[in-house]
């Protein structure tokens, strides 16, 4: 299975509300060009998104279904990739201190994707797993920092009990 984690530079809260957003999805996951919500109210059980996959003048439109959510620390995603089949995508949050430990699990579960599953597709999932966590730390510290800046100053923020020490 390919698993990867990153250390994000803010809180659990700040992660989950970009995951959270169904329009801000093709903003961190690799190979996306655009998605938008399709069904459901994301990230609620059964809701789904459309996303759109670019290679050249070829446009695939496929979509990504939530599978299990336990809001603000659990996100489990089946994404169609066509004829390529479905793959599971579990992105876990743990709170580290003042940051957030970002945790995902991908593999394939249908189609030829499963049955062609090796190390080499292990290889190029933590690839595109690295990237994508790049691109999902860089997301939420730019929004923790513009949250920070807008916050009027002398405003002490006290971290949620039974969650650490992270500060919102």
């Amino acid at each position: 299975m390919a698993v990867r984690h990153r250390l994000i530079s803010t809180s659990p809260q700040t992660v989950w509300a970009v995951l959270a957003d169904g329009r801000r999805y093709a903003q961190w996951v690799v190979g996306t060009s655009s998605s938008e919500p399709v069904r459901g109210k994301w990230p609620q059980l059964g809701a789904a998104i459309r996303y759109e996959v670019r290679l050249g003048p070829l446009r695939l439109t496929n979509e990504t279904v939530v599978r299990f959510c336990e809001q603000g620390e659990t996100l489990e995603l089946e994404a169609n990739a066509g004829p390529l089949g479905t793959a599971r995508i579990a992105i876990e949050l743990r709170p580290w201190g003042d940051q957030c430990l970002v945790l995902v699990d991908e593999h394939p579960l249908r189609g030829i994707g499963g049955r062609l599953h090796n190390v080499a597709v292990e290889a190029l999932f933590q690839v595109r797993h690295r990237a994508m966590l790049a691109r999902l730390a860089k997301l939420c510290e730019a929004e923790a920092a513009e949250e920070e800046r807008r916050r009027p100053l002398g405003q002490v923020v006290s971290p949620k009990p039974g969650r650490g020490g992270a500060r919102a």
